[in-house]
């Protein structure tokens, strides 16, 4: 990788943790469980698509624990860390590896979906240790699935309608 493009790379995985954490705190709706739902998952995926499983992941899971952190849920930076990161390299390897026998649209929608079904089976199983309540586990998959299903609708919808069109933002893919 040359220099301009190395600058470029780490430009944008900058761009997009910020995203990340903005789109994690703009909108904040608190669920049951003391989490919240939010606009984050967004840029999870979209940061895996453009950036790659490096990069991407990078900037998803720090973007995603800064959120957190500034936000004072300091006990959920670690699990976000490792949940948001996970997201994204499923969402990137899903996606690459289907999107060349598929077209890229379902290919994106079935990486957004595994990403999603990561977030809610990790918040699940880490609300479950630290509450040490199966009940108070369970009763935060409602609000992470409308979450997931906002986070494939918004990411998909995001990148296949402005992204896609922006050729030097494919990072990734060459």
């Amino acid at each position: 990788m040359n220099q301009h493009k190395k600058t470029q790379t780490i430009v944008l995985t900058a761009l997009l943790t910020a995203f990340t954490t903005v789109a994690t705190m703009l909108i904040r709706i608190p669920t049951p469980t003391k989490g919240y739902l939010n606009l984050g998952d967004t840029f999870v995926n979209i940061s895996a698509w453009l950036l790659g499983a490096g990069w991407g992941t990078a900037a998803a899971g720090i973007g995603s624990a800064l959120a957190d952190l500034f936000a004072g849920y300091t006990i959920y930076v670690p699990i976000t860390l490792i949940v948001k990161s996970l997201m994204a390299l499923a969402s990137y390897y899903v996606y690459k590896g289907l999107s060349a026998k598929i077209n890229t649209f379902p290919a994106r929608i079935t990486a957004a979906v595994a990403a999603e079904i990561i977030m809610v089976v990790g918040y699940a199983v880490f609300e479950g240790f630290m509450y040490q309540s199966l009940a108070t586990a369970l009763s935060g998959v409602p609000s992470n699935l409308v979450q997931g299903i906002f986070g494939v609708a918004a990411s998909v919808t995001v990148y296949e309608l402005i992204l896609k069109r922006i050729p030097q933002l494919h990072t990734s893919e060459k």
